[in-house]
């Protein structure tokens, strides 16, 4: 499984010895053109770069028509099609019309699974499964909030995804053919449900960047028992300090062992 922490600008260079590729945020490219280059300079040294739509920063996806200019002025190894929080049918529509508004862009398709229940993921999973490129599945829906384990709506949010893929797996619906990818996570523990899955073929998440910059230090092979609230995108301008520095480095290589059951 490929791994990637979105971190600030001013570790981006640094973020190259812990990431397996680049994970970019498109709202970002309109107010730091320095975050853009250093996208631009990775594709240029073959680095992987996936372009997010900033769904989860903006509660919203980034209007279709900048997103699809920037993909092409970009040119990402991947992109994410602006999907619609947590209603499959809608992301559904909204995929058909940018992929027959936009049909030669360049990089591979990614297409989220959304909805509020399992006939819903299931029917927008099968979609994207047929249609896109890539297959992503979100940490935070709240069907995982009903359907997981756990006290907290964070441990819910873990065993829930598990649980979901458990399932498609189980009915005979996953696509072990084609490539996904884990949006997120709620607690990193979650990811030693994946460690022999190879169709998990990669995952985001800030979560021991942001961790580290505010001094929280993973234990272990089992991350933390919370998650900082603040979100990655907020932090963009931060200047990271020796001992956020040696913090995310650790966080960062506890995320690993735990992803490759170290």
């Amino acid at each position: 499984m490929l791994v990637s922490h979105e971190s600030p600008i001013s570790i981006l260079e640094e973020s190259k010895e812990y990431n397996d590729y680049d994970y970019a945020l498109v709202h970002l490219f309109e107010t730091h053109p320095e975050y853009y280059e250093f996208f631009k300079n990775s594709l240029s040294q073959d680095r992987e770069v996936l372009l997010d739509n900033s769904i989860f920063e903006l509660g919203e996806a980034f209007d279709s028509d900048k997103f699809a200019k920037y993909v092409e002025e970009l040119k990402p190894s991947y992109y994410i099609v602006p999907d619609v929080l947590e209603d499959g049918y809608q992301t559904m529509l909204n995929y058909n019309d940018f992929v027959k508004k936009y049909p030669d862009l360049p990089g591979l398709r990614i297409g989220v699974v959304q909805g509020k229940t399992y006939d819903e993921l299931v029917d927008c999973y099968r979609y994207m499964s047929e249609q896109s490129d890539y297959v992503a599945i979100s940490f935070d829906y709240s069907y995982y909030v009903a359907t997981g384990r756990g006290k907290t709506e964070l441990e819910r949010w873990c065993t829930g995804r598990q649980r979901f893929i458990k399932d498609l797996k189980n009915d005979g619906i996953w696509d072990y053919n084609k490539p996904h990818h884990l949006l997120g996570c709620s607690l990193a523990k979650e990811f030693k449900a994946y460690t022999n899955d190879y169709s998990i073929r990669s995952v985001d998440t800030s979560n021991p960047v942001v961790a580290g910059i505010k001094e929280l230090r993973y234990t272990g092979n089992m991350g933390l028992k919370t998650k900082p609230s603040i979100k990655l995108a907020d932090l963009i301008d931060i200047k990271v300090d020796d001992d956020m520095m040696e913090c995310i480095e650790y966080n960062t290589g506890c995320f690993r062992n735990i992803v490759y059951g170290n």
